[in-house]
């Protein structure tokens, strides 16, 4: 490590060994990509999490040639403590990165900060940057990846055999998802290509997602060439630092000519699609682990065809087996296997809804005026309670620069209506809190709001959690350059962060993201002031159903309610008076359903337009008191 780069601790949690793997899961999953990129930048510790750990030397054997370092948790730094493992921290500072995404594309972007010359690691984020980067309780795949697939194979190793019989449903979707088409950036010269190839009759040497191989590789070794059917010839050109071959020099005009809607479909080589990304090595362990379990039991794979030609694949990436071999993961060779009949998958559970896409369809046809009439047919209308400090406002002239949001590159008109909305947030929390407090900023972006509440009120602590890096680093550097010590920075997703508090605060949470926060402020019993935006990305997930409030739910069907949701989002200042009117209401109807939800909750909430009204499209506030 050079000597001017501050040192790095990941924290790990640490429940058990089992066979070759540190559980959880996302510990092992996070020890091979250390392996896999060789990666000595962070000290590592392992956080048990159970009581009588002792001196065990867990480590040696799964941790390859890592350091690692056994910790409590209550001599975690505090900023850790708040968050779900695993973590990261720049020793004795106040920036976490927790969550198993995020830290392990922080590794990724560490290995590669260190080594420029080493593109096959920052590869693994895929195109533009973005594998694993959209959040779980937005992004199915995500969820898949970090969440799902982790536990279920977790599950699955701890039943009892009686209870193990079939088949993960978590695992089926991923044996599905293997199989759907593949869409990429060049979709369009590639699948030409791939109809080039098909007219001129190549055969691929190597299989393509079960058809047989005419070569067999020996452990260890790897394609000295790239493999000549096209999907292959792609992802692992780009594995071994070649040009990919066109399939044939210039397209025939008949090729050009074709449809696009005629054109063949691209097959999946690794889990995104063609490329190897940090997704393989997320799911390697996990997959690794239930085949092992699957063959001690002497279960037939013969429902997982794509799989197990994913996992014999991934084998064939350089690196892989080396790090395998780092972490003590003995590799399975498993055989080829075909799809089998519909009427033999008896081992299978079936594929629960909550798993599904949500398929129905979102493209509304006519506007909100019946279900805000059959609202209103009910008794329910838009209403907005009385601000409690109308002309109440800062001092924005008295304080540093580098509180007020004109800090970085926002225009004046901008930086003056971000400093109305900040009035509103922070007139409310300031009525709510009390010295000694705990102020959560949910979703807190630069810190806008954050930076103004730990400078204003220096008796209580602000912690501000945003999921993404460069947002959370600008708001770190106005903090350090205010001086502030009363303030953390969380880089997670939301649901990596279980920490309690008193007050939580959102300026504008996208869409699902005000229900996050929430329901956060509901778990910990806390007062809450949220300004939500995106009302048009609201949609049902694995987590959050809507309508939310019985009353709404009696009345709405989920529909309706996104027809509410959809128009909510008219209210940009270029619209019709009438039109923004209706938004305007719409908007009040669909955070009524919000704060009447809370209220079964033992919650007293206030739905309130900010002011002046001018200040945003989206000028509604919520204010929230446990009763």
């Amino acid at each position: 490590m050079k000597d001017n780069v501050a040192e790095e601790h990941l924290y790990l949690a640490f429940s058990h060994q089992y066979r070759d793997s540190i559980f959880p899961l996302h510990t092992s999953i996070s020890l091979f990509l250390l392996s896999y990129c060789d990666c000595k930048l962070f000290k590592v510790f392992l956080v048990p999490t159970g009581e009588d750990v002792g001196d065990q030397c867990v480590t040696k054997n799964l941790a390859g040639d890592l350091e690692i370092h056994l910790i409590s948790r209550c001599q975690l730094p505090v900023v850790v403590q708040s968050c779900s493992l695993p973590a990261v921290v720049v020793k004795d500072d106040k920036f976490c990165r927790a969550g198993l995404s995020v830290v392990l594309r922080h590794i990724i972007q560490k290995t590669f900060e260190a080594d420029p010359s080493r593109k096959e690691v920052l590869e693994l984020l895929g195109f533009k940057k973005t594998c694993l980067k959209a959040c779980a309780e937005v992004s199915q795949w995500t969820r898949l990846c970090e969440i799902s697939i982790p536990l279920a194979v977790e599950r699955f190793l701890t039943a009892s055999p009686e209870h193990c019989q079939a088949i993960p449903p978590d695992i089926l979707l991923l044996e599905r998802k293997l199989g759907e088409p593949v869409r990429v950036h060049n979709d369009d010269k590639l699948r030409r290509q791939k109809l080039q190839q098909q007219k001129a009759g190549a055969k691929a040497a190597v299989p393509v997602l079960g058809e047989e191989s005419t070569e067999e590789l020996k452990p260890g070794e790897v394609h000295e060439q790239p493999p000549s059917s096209l999907e292959l010839s792609v992802a692992f050109s780009k594995l071994l630092a070649q040009e990919a071959p066109d399939a044939i020099s210039r397209e025939a005009p008949h090729i050009r000519r074709t449809k696009t809607s005629d054109l063949p479909l691209l097959d999946h080589v690794f889990a995104e699609g063609l490329y190897f990304t940090v997704a393989d090595l997320v799911l390697l362990p996990c997959i690794h682990q239930f085949l092992v379990s699957s063959k001690k039991q002497g279960k037939n794979l013969v429902n997982l065809p794509l799989i197990s030609s994913w996992y014999r694949r991934v084998q064939e990436v350089p690196g892989v087996k080396q790090a395998a071999g780092k972490c003590n993961m003995e590799l399975l060779q498993l055989p080829e296997l075909v799809s089998a009949p519909e009427e033999q998958l008896q081992d299978s559970a079936p594929v629960p809804d909550e798993l599904e896409e949500d398929h129905e369809d979102s493209n509304f046809i006519g506007g909100p005026r019946p279900t805000m009439t059959k609202l209103m047919e009910n008794g329910i209308e838009a209403k907005f309670s009385p601000h409690p400090c109308p002309s109440w406002t800062l001092d924005w002239t008295s304080l540093p620069s580098a509180v007020s949001p004109g800090e970085g590159k926002m225009s004046r008109d901008r930086a003056l209506r971000k400093q109305q909305q900040l009035n509103n947030l922070v007139a409310a929390v300031t009525k709510l809190a009390k010295p000694g407090d705990l102020i959560v900023d949910f979703c807190s972006g630069g810190g806008h709001v954050g930076i103004v509440l730990a400078y204003m009120m220096p008796s209580c602590q602000v912690v501000l959690i945003e999921n993404k890096e460069l947002s959370l680093i600008r708001a770190k550097d106005r903090s350090d350059e205010l001086g502030l010590n009363n303030i953390w920075f969380i880089q997670a997703n939301l649901d990596y962060f279980n920490g309690t508090f008193n007050i939580g605060v959102a300026l504008h949470a996208c869409g699902v993201a005000t229900d996050m926060v929430i329901e956060h402020c509901l778990r910990a019993r806390a007062a809450f002031v949220i300004s939500p935006c995106c009302y048009g990305f609201i949609q049902n997930t694995v987590k959050f159903k809507y309508p939310r409030s019985h009353q709404f739910k009696e009345i709405l069907s989920y529909k309706e309610h996104m027809i509410l949701c959809r128009f909510a989002d008219q209210t940009a200042v270029q619209l019709p008076p009438e039109r923004r009117q209706i938004g305007k209401q719409c908007m009040g109807l669909v955070d009524l359903d919000r704060a009447w939800a809370a209220e079964e909750h033992n919650y007293s909430v206030q739905v309130i337009s900010m002011e002046p009204e001018s200040c945003s499209p989206k000028n509604n506030m919520f204010v929230g008191i446990p009763t």
